[in-house]
C-alpha cells in the first residue's frame, strides 16, 4: 500500500485578478445545513505536463486568480450578523494554494491497489475541516502534488458555498482558463432571488457546530467500476428483463432524464412507460442493487428499517426553474425506506421502483414543502449512519469530472479526500470512457466491505476499468 507521506513545499494565498462587484450573499435554506459538513475534497489525477513543475505552478496560480474573478464568492469569508443570519462577504480575501510533492508515488502505484490508498487524503488541504470554519478560514483551496510520473490537482471548497453542480462548474472553469481559452464557457449565476432564500435563522452553539458522525471509525474504501454493458444488464433486470434491445436504448435515454428530474410529456409529469410499467433508469437500477447488497452484507435483522438517501439537484425541479448555472447549494435529500426483510426478499425491480417513485415525485411542490419544513425547524444536515442501516449516495455520474483538461490531456482518474466519509457513504463518478459507465466510490465498515466483495449478485456486474 503506497505511503501517505506527502511533503508540503509552499502555501500561499491567491487573490482574484479583479475586485468583486458582489458585496455579500446570504446563505440559503440549502446552504445553512451544510455548515456542519466537511469541505468538499475532490481532485483529478493527470499525467505529467510537458513543462516543468515550477512552470505548471506559475500557470495554475495565474489561472486560479482569473477563475476567482468569475467566482468571487470563493475568495470571500462568512460573517454572522447580530440576528444570527449568516452571510458570505465577497471581500477578495483569497484562497489557499499549496504546492506539494510525493515523488515516491507513481500513477500505477496509487491506482493499482484494491482499496483506495490513504495517500489520497494527503493530497487535499483542510482535512476534516467543518464548513462553519469559513468564518475565519479561506472558503477554498487548491493543492497541486507532484508524483513520479504525474500530477494530482486537488480542489477543496466549503460545502455551504457549493453543491456538486457548483463545485464542478468552478473546477471546469479553472481548467478551461489554464487550457488557454480566452472566454469561459459558462458564467455563474449568483442571483439569490430563489425559493431557497429565506429569513429563517439557524442557531449555533458557542464555537459552532460539531461533526454529526464519528470521523475516526475504521473504514475501507474501494472504487467499483461498472461498464455500460453491465449497467444495461442491471437496468434490463430492474425493468422486468423482457425488453428488446431497442427498448433498452429507449429506457437508457429516459434514464438519463430521470437521474436529473423526470419525464415531461406535454408539460406534465409522466413516470410511466407504455403499458403502465415504470421506466427504471440505469442509475436507479445500480443504486438499488448496491442498497440490496450492502444491506445483505451487514447481516441486519429482517424487521429493521433501512434507508437509502440520495441528494438531488432542485434547480430544474422548481417552477419556474432556477438557472442551471446557479452558484450555491440547491439540493435536497430524498430518503427511501424499507424493511430489511422486504428489501432482500423482493426482486431488484421492486427496490428500483421504490427509488424511482421517490425521485420522480420530487417536483416543485415537494421541494417547496421541504423548504417550508426546514423553515419551521431549522437544523443541520444529519450526515452519517447513526442506525447502522443507512446508505447515502452523493455526487453524480453526470458531473463533468473528466472535462478538467488543464492543457495536456484529460484526467486519468478522479479521487476524493477523507471529507464526509462514514460507513455507507457512496459517491458516484462517471467512468473515464464516458460512454455510460459508472464508478462508485464505496466506503464501508471492513466486515461489510468483505461481505460485499463476496456478494455474487453485486460482483457479477463489477469489472476492471480500461
Amino acid at each position: 500500500m503506497p505511503s501517505s507521506t506527502t511533503v508540503i513545499l509552499s502555501n500561499s494565498t491567491v487573490f482574484p485578478d479583479r475586485k468583486s462587484a458582489i458585496k455579500k450573499l446570504k446563505l440559503s435554506v440549502s446552504d445553512l445545513p451544510m455548515l456542519s459538513c466537511h469541505y468538499i475534497q475532490k481532485g483529478v489525477l493527470l499525467t505529467s505536463p510537458p513543462s516543468s513543475f515550477s512552470d505548471l505552478i506559475f500557470s495554475l496560480k495565474r489561472s486560479l486568480s482569473a477563475a476567482l474573478s468569475h467566482f468571487p464568492a470563493l475568495a470571500g469569508r462568512f460573517t454572522t450578523d447580530h440576528d444570527g443570519a449568516v452571510y458570505l462577504i465577497c471581500n477578495d480575501a483569497g484562497v489557499d494554494f499549496i504546492e506539494a510533492k510525493a515523488k515516491h508515488l507513481s500513477i500505477d502505484s496509487v491506482l493499482s491497489p484494491l482499496d483506495v490508498p490513504i495517500c489520497f487524503k494527503s493530497f487535499f488541504a483542510f482535512d476534516k475541516t467543518l464548513s462553519y470554519s469559513g468564518h475565519y478560514k479561506p472558503l477554498a483551496a487548491v493543492q497541486v502534488t507532484e508524483l513520479a510520473d504525474g500530477v494530482f490537482v486537488g480542489c477543496i471548497v466549503n460545502h455551504a458555498v457549493v453543491d456538486g453542480t457548483s463545485f464542478w462548474h468552478f473546477f471546469n472553469t479553472f481548467a478551461e482558463i489554464n487550457l488557454g481559452k480566452g472566454k469561459i464557457s459558462n458564467s455563474p449565476d449568483f442571483d439569490r432571488n430563489t425559493a431557497f432564500n429565506s429569513p429563517a435563522v439557524l442557531k449555533f452553539p458557542a464555537g459552532g457546530p460539531k461533526e454529526t458522525f464519528d470521523g475516526n471509525s475504521r473504514l475501507r474504501e474501494r472504487i467499483f467500476h461498472f461498464s455500460r454493458e453491465a449497467i444495461s444488464r442491471l437496468k434490463l433486470r430492474a425493468n422486468g428483463g423482457n425488453m428488446s434491445n431497442g427498448n433498452c436504448d429507449a429506457v437508457e435515454t429516459l434514464g438519463k432524464q430521470l437521474n436529473d428530474g423526470w419525464k415531461i410529456v406535454n408539460g406534465k409529469q409522466n413516470d410511466d412507460v407504455s403499458g403502465g410499467k415504470l421506466k427504471i433508469s440505469s442509475f436507479q437500477s445500480l443504486s438499488a442493487q448496491l442498497w440490496r447488497s450492502v444491506t445483505r452484507a451487514r447481516k441486519l435483522n429482517a424487521a429493521k428499517t433501512t434507508t437509502f438517501r440520495m441528494a438531488v439537484n432542485c434547480r430544474h425541479r422548481l417552477q419556474p426553474p432556477m438557472s442551471s448555472l446557479y452558484f450555491g447549494n440547491a439540493i435536497q435529500s430524498i430518503p427511501t425506506v424499507a424493511l430489511v426483510g422486504e428489501l432482500l426478499s423482493e426482486d431488484l425491480g421492486w427496490c428500483s421502483a421504490l427509488l424511482h417513485r421517490n425521485v420522480a415525485a420530487h417536483d416543485d411542490a415537494t421541494v417547496r414543502r421541504g423548504i417550508a419544513d426546514w423553515e419551521r425547524s431549522p437544523r443541520l444536515f444529519p450526515l452519517g449512519n447513526s442506525d447502522g442501516a443507512s446508505v447515502t449516495m452523493g455526487s453524480s455520474p453526470r458531473f463533468p469530472m473528466y472535462n478538467n483538461d488543464f492543457g495536456w490531456g484529460r484526467p486519468v482518474a478522479i479521487r476524493s479526500g477523507g471529507a464526509n466519509k462514514f460507513d455507507g457513504k457512496i459517491s458516484a463518478f462517471p467512468g473515464r470512457d464516458e460512454n455510460g459507465s459508472v464508478d462508485l466510490e464505496v466506503v464501508l465498515a471492513p466486515e461489510t466491505m468483505a461481505g460485499l466483495e463476496t456478494d455474487l449478485e453485486f460482483m457479477q456486474y463489477v469489472s476492471i476499468p480500461m
